[in-house]
Parts: C-alpha cells; structure tokens; sequence
C-alpha cells in the first residue's frame, strides 16, 4: 500500500499503485454519477461507498496514502461484485474492474486474515485450482459423498452446521458432481463437419471440466458441426480468473502465463471459451502481463485470439439443418459477457435462428444475479438479495428454461428457482444449440 511521500519540487508525482498493480485509472472517473443506478449494491444500499464512484474514492486514497485500510474500507470493497456493469455506462473509460482487482490483490496483502482463512485460500485458490489432478480427485470424493447417501445423512441430521466459519453455507452450494463419463478430458482433436472453417483451441477449464464437462462436450459437437476443427491443448489447466477476482495476484500471473504456453503449441485461428469469467480474464491477459517482458507480446496476440462460445458462432448463420426445439426460453446475460466481453446481441441472435424456440425478455438481464465467481460464499446476504430478484423477474417471464452462459450464474439461478419450488431449467446456451442438432 502507498504511503504518504513528499515530492521533490516539479518531480511528477509516481503512478498510483496498490500491490505494484496500477490504479492510474482513477483519475478517468469524472464523478458523473452514471454509475450509481446501474450498480446493484449501491441500488440495493443507497450508500455511496457501495457504489463505483465511491469505491473509485478509496481506491485513490489508498493508493495516494491518505486512507487507511481499515475494517470499513475492506468492507466496502469487498462488498463489490466485480461485475463491471458500471463499466458499461461510464462515459469516461474508466476501467473499474481493473481498479477493484487491485484493491482486493492490496486487502489480500495487507490484511490476510486468520490462519485458517489463509489455509482455506490454499486450499481453493493453490491446491485445487493449479493442480488439475487434485481438482479431479476432489471432484471423485464429492461424487461419492452425494450418491452414497453420505450427503443427505448429513443435512438431515444437521451434522453439516457443526461445519466452521461458512463451511455450511459452501456444502448447501455444492454443485451436482456427474458421473465419471461426464468429467472425463475431451478427446485432443475433433474433426470439422462438412466444409473446414478454421481451427480453435477450446478451453477446458477447472470446476467447467469437472462440474459441467457436459457443456464442454456439447461446445466441441457444435463447433464441429459449424466447420471447426477443434484441438484440446492436453497441457492447459485453471487460467486464473478466480484467482485474479479474489485477489491471488501471483498466482493469477502465474496461471495466465501456463495457459499461454498450453495454448500457443495448437497454433489455432482462435481460442473459445465457454465460461464468461474465464473469457473476460483471458481477453484481459494483455494488461496483467502488460510489464512482462517475456510475456506482454505474447499476452496480447494471445488475448486477441480469445472469443466467447457465441461470438465465434454468430459471425456467420448456424449451420443446417436445426430441429425445432419447441420450448419458451428467457436469456440472462452473465455479467462477464455483456460487460467484460461487451457480447450482448450475439447469444440472441443464436438463439433466433432456432425453430419453434421463443425468447421473451427477461427485466433486468443484465443485473447480476448473485453468483460472481465465488462471491455467494463470502458475501451470503448480498448474494441472497440479488438471487431474489433475480428469481422474480423469471417468474414473471412465465418461461419454461432460462438460457444463459456462465456455470457460476446456473448454479446460483436453480438454486434460486429449487428454492421456490419453481420448476423452470437452467440451460447453458451451447445446451440449447446442441438440442437443435439432435442431441
């Protein structure tokens, strides 16, 4: 953190910095206040320090010494989503999720927490994320404690409140693990249909490979059938989006520069990826390599080459024929499609092309729903607050699936919806796709 200096006279004052991170990016916000309706935490709180514009505030004051990093700021600051809606309508450019990634890598720092707070963070952010074997394994063992029985032994006793600190709020968020078939890497190659379009590198991912592997299965079937060979770089693992969001700044660096690696040797015209959080991350590789001399050239040939499931696929029609998928879907776009990666009509227009499916709106499809990466588990009531709404304006769609494009957001909606009673699906995009063609 900075602390307060002197500067010798016509010195020009040293960049803004927390954590060697760059926050120059304060001095863009104009305190116009375009942000503050378009911020859910300051739409729900009305406080000012929960908005961008507050936050932008203590950001400069950290970095320029003026403000401690006290119980309060850390409070404020971690209160944000990270879902760069802000981003959005900001006139001025500023690049928030930048500044917020800073801030939490400085809280990181500088306020680590208790002991097993730390050793938690391990766990999740070093163990099970840069080891892909761990992960797997970890996943194995979760699948046997839910269909042995074990799991629901343990909620119908209340064994799992005796759990420590958010331990039981984490297990009622434990996602369905699939059967091995499900969880299994993609084969390294799987040929084009029809006339070749091009070659993509796809991503994997950590928790998308081994909780929603089904997804990545049906991505690859769909690309193939729109012309694109697709190769699985074998030695890609976690790209450290997760990371990053939570402030494991180092490790972040050192997953972007692994994924780099894996996946320059495919030499592929593009890389897809099928995750909204993985997607904006790696497209931002350019920036978090940016002072790398060995890396920043290639962080930014290789963040150019990232395109999100939907933009890759909606440069041209989708390839015939498509079965009719007669159902009412509303879309909810992930926070890190629409405004990380600024995708907004491209889903739409996938989902348009499909026979006999109908799209009504969705209010507020762009607000967050809650889930913003692993912000349910350390931000419960503010998560449960946003799910909520999210929840009554699907209702009120009166829609049979919501179809989105991010595991975090389906988890968090039927969750959502389970709670209700409400039987309405929650489809990943490339599902629906799939669908169409015949799955």
């Amino acid at each position: 953190m900075a602390h307060p200096t002197v500067d010798a006279p016509n010195r020009p004052a040293a960049p803004l910095s927390l954590h060697g991170l760059s926050v120059e990016g304060v001095n863009q916000c104009v305190h116009c206040g375009l942000c503050l309706s378009s911020c859910p935490t300051f739409s729900l709180l009305g406080t000012e320090m929960d908005s961008p514009r507050g936050r932008i505030f203590m950001v400069k004051s950290l970095a320029e010494g003026r403000m401690a990093l006290s119980d309060s700021v850390v409070s404020h600051l971690s209160l944000c989503l990270d879902c760069r809606a802000c981003e959005t309508v900001c006139p001025a450019g500023v690049p928030y999720g930048q500044l917020i990634e800073a801030a939490k890598a400085e809280i990181e720092h500088a306020r680590p927490g208790s002991v097993p707070r730390r050793i938690f963070r391990w766990l999740n952010f070093g163990l099970l994320l840069e080891h892909p074997r761990v992960l797997r394994a970890a996943a194995a063992a979760l699948r046997a404690y839910q269909v042995s029985g074990l799991q629901r032994l343990c909620r119908a006793t209340g064994l799992v409140r005796l759990l420590p600190g958010t331990l039981p709020a984490w297990e009622r968020l434990l996602p369905r693990i699939p059967p091995a078939s499900e969880r299994r890497p993609l084969p390294a190659r799987i040929a084009a249909e029809g006339e070749r379009r091009g070659r993509v590198a796809l991503l994997e991912g950590c928790i998308q490979s081994v909780v929603f592997g089904a997804h990545n299965q049906a991505t690859a079937r769909v690309l193939a059938r729109n012309g694109w060979d697709v190769v699985v770089p074998r030695a890609q693992g976690c790209c450290g989006a997760l990371n990053a969001h939570g402030g494991d700044h180092a490790r972040a660096v050192a997953m972007a520069k692994r994924t780099i690696d894996a996946f320059e040797t495919a030499q592929a015209d593009a890389i897809v990826v099928n995750t909204s959080g993985c997607g904006a991350h790696m497209k931002a590789f350019g920036t978090l390599l940016a002072g790398d001399g060995a890396y920043a050239a290639r962080a930014e040939r290789f963040a150019r080459s990232v395109q999100d499931i939907s933009e890759i696929l909606a440069h041209e029609p989708l390839r015939g024929p498509l079965a009719p998928v007669p159902m009412t879907v509303a879309y909810h776009d992930p926070c890190h499609v629409v405004h990380g990666q600024k995708i907004r009509t491209q889903p739409r227009s996938l989902l348009a092309q499909i026979p006999h499916l109908k799209l009504v709106e969705l209010a507020e499809s762009d607000w967050c729903c809650g889930s913003a990466g692993i912000y349910n588990l350390t931000q419960p009531e503010m998560a449960e607050r946003l799910l909520q709404r999210k929840v009554d304006h699907i209702v009120e769609t009166g829609a049979q699936a919501v179809v989105t494009a991010n595991p975090g957001c389906i988890l968090q909606i039927q969750q959502g919806l389970r709670a209700r009673g409400r039987e309405v699906k929650v489809l990943h995009i490339v599902e629906i796709l799939d669908r169409a063609y015949g799955r």
